[in-house]
């Protein structure tokens, strides 16, 4: 118990959410502090903090920089809200590029991303165990990124071969200037520095615009819609795996019994961080209209509790109306996370000592309350004491005293 309690301390004092919600000020301060920097140089300014020991080149150059590095911290910080371990390892790196950049500003405004990112290495490096998920794209995703890969590849190819009928292509950097209105002609800017001097020039051009826009449109929509899923997701209280990520010391509740869960859960809605799994797919929907925190499965599948923070939960619930479908849920937690506290209704008071066996910390039965309310009925000792007992009054008596 004392280690479950250090466990828990610990991760209340660094807590998953808190090292995003830090990556994310660094990636906003580092984009301030770039644009900032930016329209101070060539101002004509002292040399900076250092008194010129970082030349004028390099502060202007990790100005214009710094803002990049800070789009690139908010990118990484969608990935490490779904728990990916290549997003830890970019936002680390990130950050102490953006503490690097701050230094080399040398400005009064770069102080404040030296800091944030000083203050947020340590905490990234302390959680880096929160972030374990390998990155598995879909086939639609690889699919969406092999396009606009392919498509840049085709009109970079398709422009430098027919470079002669293009003006604005050739000499020396004829491979990068037909890549540059490669991205200008899919992305629809058209800056129109180079031009098509031929007709099928044109025609090779307006193929680019197709496929160029085509491919940006479906990698967006590949990317977005699924954010924007889980947004209206969030709104309407349907938790998907997003969500979950990064939960700390919530509750679990493992399956759903009418007799004891309904009144629990209606007292968990109230705050408490909790993830019900149930292993029916209409009483999820209905519990979901009701705006509750539910995901569909089998409570003693392993990956599923692995999924759902079985590891980082701070206790966990059974109490179906099933008790060898709750005992076997309950040992299941148990090798799951040995220091998870572990609470269970047993129906059958003959059961009690099976739920301790399994691994149970605290098991309740309502029938124990059935019984007390026969005796109280029958006139039995000892009966109000117990009554008090059990609505918050301290007694010395426990309840195997009755």
């Amino acid at each position: 118990m004392e280690i479950h309690m250090v466990r828990v301390a610990r991760g209340r004092f660094v807590s998953a959410r808190i090292v995003v919600w830090l990556i994310i000020g660094v990636a906003l301060l580092s984009i301030a502090t770039g644009l900032v920097s930016t329209s101070l140089s060539g101002t004509g300014g002292n040399g900076g903090l250092f008194g010129g020991i970082i030349p004028e080149v390099v502060r202007t150059t990790t100005a214009y920089t710094s803002t990049i590095v800070g789009f690139l911290l908010l990118v990484a910080a969608i990935g490490l809200r779904r728990g990916f371990r290549a997003a830890w390892y970019a936002s680390t790196i990130l950050v102490l590029v953006a503490a690097i950049h701050g230094i080399l500003q040398s400005t009064p405004y770069s102080l404040f991303l030296v800091a944030g990112s000083l203050v947020t290495l340590p905490m990234l490096i302390r959680t880096r165990h929160r972030f374990e998920h390998p990155i598995e794209p879909t086939t639609t995703q690889i699919a969406a990124a092999s396009a606009v890969v392919g498509a840049q590849l085709y009109g970079t190819v398709g422009a430098y071969t027919l470079r002669q009928y293009f003006d604005g292509i050739g000499g020396d950097n004829a491979i990068f200037e037909a890549f540059y209105f490669t991205v200008v002609t899919a992305s629809t800017v058209g800056y129109g520095d180079i031009q098509p001097t031929a007709p099928f020039a044109q025609v090779f051009g307006m193929t680019v615009i197709v496929l160029g826009t085509g491919s940006f449109a479906a990698a967006l929509g590949v990317l977005f819609v699924p954010m924007v899923e889980n947004s209206f997701a969030s709104a309407l209280g349907r938790t998907t795996d997003t969500n979950i990520e990064l939960m700390e010391n919530h509750l679990l509740v493992l399956g759903y019994g009418h007799l004891l869960t309904e009144w629990i859960v209606d007292e968990l809605a109230s705050g408490t961080e909790y993830v019900l799994v149930i292993d029916d797919e209409a009483l999820v929907n209905e519990l979901r209209s009701k705006n509750r925190t539910v995901i569909h499965g089998d409570p003693t599948d392993e990956e599923l509790l692995e999924r759902v923070g079985i590891g980082r939960a701070q206790s966990v619930l059974v109490a179906t109306d099933d008790d060898a479908d709750d005992a076997l849920t309950v040992l299941t937690a148990r090798q799951l996370n040995p220091d998870v506290r572990i609470v269970a209704g047993a129906t059958d008071h003959d059961n009690v000592k099976k739920f301790r066996r399994a691994g149970a910390d605290i098991v309740v039965s309502p029938a124990f309350v059935g019984r007390m309310l026969v005796k109280a009925a029958l006139g039995g000792e000892h009966v109000e004491e117990l009554a008090d007992q059990l609505a918050g009054d301290p007694l010395n008596q426990t309840l195997d005293d009755f």
